[in-house]
C-alpha cells in the first residue's frame, strides 16, 4: 500500500499472542479502531512457535488463561495441570474465534518501523509488507521472550544434517528414531525437550554450558471434582493471584525459613516439592533475600536431585553452585535428571571442553569430535528488548529507540518511556514482566492504557509520555529493589547475561505483582502522575 493511500486507526497493535489479543478485544470494546500486526501466519505468540517436544507452560493451566471474561472461565475446561504448547494454542485460538478478534489482525506482517509526526503526535507505522498506518497510539504486545538466539558456532552452516531451534519447531513435528542428536543448551526448552529426544534417539549428547536449577513439575490430569471446585472458587483465585507475588495464588509458609524448626523447614519444602514447579523458590518469603535462607533450599534441592543420579561425578556437572538457587528462573521438568541414567545419553560439559566449532558430521570440542546426524539449538532468546530492538522506533527530534536504551532499557513502570509519547509497552523492561503469570500481567497492563486513553479523551488530551525524572526514578527504584534481594548475584537473562554484549541491568521490577499493581493504580489516580497530558497546539 502506498503512502498516499495510507489508513488510520486510533490504535496499531504489534503482536498477536495473550496480550495483543487481549488488548485488541479490550480497545475495540471501548469503541476505539484497532489494527494488529502478527509476523506468523497465526494467533498464539510464544505458543504459535515454540512446538518443541514437551513444550508446557511452568504455571498453572487453570492460572494461565484470561481472567476477564466468568464466561470464557467457565467455558473452558483444561485437561492437565500444565498445559502443553498444543492445548495453550487451543486455547488462544478457541478464545480469537469466540471473540471474532481475527478480522482485525493482519498476519504474516512484521512492524519494521515506527515514526512519531511531533507536531501531530501521531504514528506511522510500517511494515515487511509495504504497508503504512497512521495511528494515535501504539502498543507494542511483542513478548518478553520472541528474540530467539542463535550463538555464533564456527562452521555451523557446514553441517550437513538437520539443525532446529527449540523456538522454530517444524509444525509436523520432528522423529529423532534412529538418530544420533545434538542439544545445546540446558535452559527451559532444553530441560523440556531432552528427556523426550532421549527417548527416541539412538545416542543423544547433552551439551551443557550452565548447569540449571529444575524442579519436578509434578504435572498429572485433572480430575472433574478440581476442575469443579476450581470453577466455582475462580473469583477468589483470582482475588488471591492479583494480590500476590507472581499471579498466581499461591501461600508461601507464615515463618521465616531460620525461624522454623528444621522439621518444619523439611515439611515445607516437600510440600512445595511434592506439588512440583518454580514456586518452589517461593516455599517461605525470605528465600530470595537472605542468603542463609536460600541455602536451607539449597540443600533440600541438591539431596533430592543426588538420589535420582546414579553417578555421583555427573550430578556434581548437573547441579548448579555458580547461583543462589531460583535467581536464575527455575525450569520445571518431568524426569530430566533421570535421563542422564541411560545408557545412550552423553552429558558433555562446554565449561570443561568448550565447543570450538561444527563441521559437516558433527560437533568439535576442545577434547573430542562428537558425530551427530540432527542438531538441537536449544540456546534462549535476547530477552525482554531483543524483539522491540528489531523495530526501528523514532521518537521525538528523530531519537531512535535502540539508541536511547544503547546502556540498558529506559521505562516508566515497564510501560513507557520518555521521548515517545503514546508508544505502550505491554509486559516490557521494567515490569514484574517474567517474574508473574504473563496472562493475567498482560490483562493489567492493558486495562491501564485502556484507562489512560480513556483519561485523554475525557480531558481533551492528545498524548502521554513518562517525564525523564520519572523514568530515571524507576531505574534507580527497580535496581534498588533488585540489589536488596539475591537476584543480581546471577549471570541471567533477567540481567541481559547471555546476549554478548548487551549491558548488565536488572530488567524487571522485582517487588511483587501486587505491589507493583498498587503502584501503577497511584500514578493514574494522581492524574498519572510521572507523566505529561499533552495536547497538539
Amino acid at each position: 500500500m502506498s503512502s498516499e493511500s495510507k489508513t488510520s486507526v486510533d490504535v496499531v497493535v504489534v503482536g498477536a499472542g495473550f496480550a495483543g489479543l487481549y488488548a485488541l478485544h479490550k480497545f475495540r470494546s471501548q469503541g476505539l479502531s484497532v489494527r494488529v500486526f502478527e509476523g506468523a501466519p497465526d494467533v498464539g505468540g510464544t505458543w504459535y512457535y515454540n512446538r518443541y517436544p514437551g513444550a508446557r507452560c511452568d504455571v498453572e493451566s487453570v492460572d494461565y488463561c484470561y481472567s476477564f471474561s466468568d464466561e470464557l472461565q467457565q467455558e473452558w475446561t483444561w485437561t492437565e495441570k500444565y498445559a502443553t504448547q498444543s492445548e495453550i494454542l487451543a486455547y488462544i485460538n478457541w478464545v480469537a474465534d469466540k471473540l471474532d478478534l481475527r478480522r482485525d489482525i493482519t498476519f504474516n506482517t512484521r512492524v519494521t518501523g515506527a515514526v512519531l509526526d511531533e507536531q501531530r503526535l501521531r504514528w506511522t507505522v510500517s511494515t515487511d509488507t509495504d504497508e503504512t498506518v497512521e495511528a494515535r497510539f501504539v502498543v507494542m504486545a511483542t513478548g518478553p521472550l520472541s528474540a530467539a538466539m542463535t550463538p555464533d558456532f564456527k562452521g555451523l552452516d557446514t553441517f550437513g544434517g538437520e539443525v532446529y531451534h527449540t523456538a522454530h519447531w517444524p509444525h509436523e513435528g520432528v522423529d529423532f528414531t534412529g538418530k544420533r542428536v545434538a542439544v545445546i543448551g540446558t535452559g527451559s526448552s532444553g530441560v523440556q525437550s531432552i528427556p523426550i529426544i532421549a527417548e527416541q534417539a539412538e545416542h543423544l549428547y547433552v551439551f551443557q554450558r550452565t548447569p540449571n536449577y529444575s524442579v519436578p513439575a509434578g504435572n498429572r490430569p485433572l480430575t472433574a471434582e478440581e476442575i469443579a471446585d476450581t470453577k466455582a472458587n475462580y473469583a477468589e483465585r483470582r482475588r488471591m493471584s492479583w494480590r500476590s507475588g507472581g499471579g498466581s495464588p499461591h501461600v508461601a509458609h507464615p515463618k521465616l525459613t531460620m525461624e522454623a524448626t528444621p522439621e518444619e523447614r523439611r515439611a515445607a519444602f516437600e510440600k512445595r516439592w511434592e506439588l512440583g514447579g518454580v514456586l518452589f523458590s517461593k516455599t517461605f518469603t525470605d528465600q530470595m533475600v537472605s542468603l542463609e535462607a536460600n541455602e536451607e533450599a539449597r540443600k533440600f534441592y541438591e539431596e533430592k536431585i543426588r538420589s535420582v543420579i546414579d553417578d555421583p561425578e555427573l550430578a556434581e556437572l548437573l547441579i548448579p553452585n555458580d547461583h543462589p538457587i531460583g535467581t536464575k528462573r527455575i525450569c520445571t521438568d518431568s524426569n530430566y535428571f533421570q535421563t542422564f541414567n541411560r545408557p545412550n545419553v552423553t552429558l558433555i560439559s562446554v565449561k570443561k571442553t568448550p565447543i570450538e566449532s561444527i563441521d559437516a558430521t558433527g560437533i568439535a570440542t576442545s577434547e573430542a569430535h562428537f558425530e551427530i546426524d540432527a542438531l538441537v539449538l536449544a540456546t534462549g532468546f535476547d530477552a525482554m528488548t531483543g524483539t522491540l530492538a528489531k523495530i526501528d522506533i523514532v521518537g521525538r527530534g528523530g531519537r531512535r529507540l535502540v539508541d536511547d536504551w544503547v546502556d540498558g532499557p529506559r521505562t516508566y513502570l515497564g510501560l513507557g518511556t520518555d521521548g515517545f509519547p503514546n508508544l505502550f509497552l505491554v509486559s516490557g523492561p521494567g515490569a514484574p514482566a517474567v517474574l508473574a503469570n504473563m496472562v493475567l500481567h498482560a490483562e493489567a497492563h492493558v486495562n491501564w492504557i485502556a484507562d489512560a486513553i480513556e483519561y485523554l479523551d475525557d480531558g481533551g488530551y492528545d498524548a502521554i509520555e513518562p517525564t525523564t525524572e520519572a523514568v530515571d526514578n524507576w531505574i534507580a527504584e527497580c535496581a534498588q529493589r533488585a540489589e536488596a534481594t539475591l537476584f543480581t548475584r546471577a549471570n541471567s537473562w533477567y540481567m541481559g547475561a547471555n546476549v554478548p554484549g548487551k549491558p548488565r541491568q536488572f530488567m524487571l521490577f522485582i517487588g511483587g505483582f501486587g505491589t507493583y499493581l498498587d503502584i501503577c493504580s497511584e500514578v493514574a489516580a494522581a492524574g498519572y502522575k510521572g507523566f505529561d497530558l499533552l495536547k497538539v497546539p
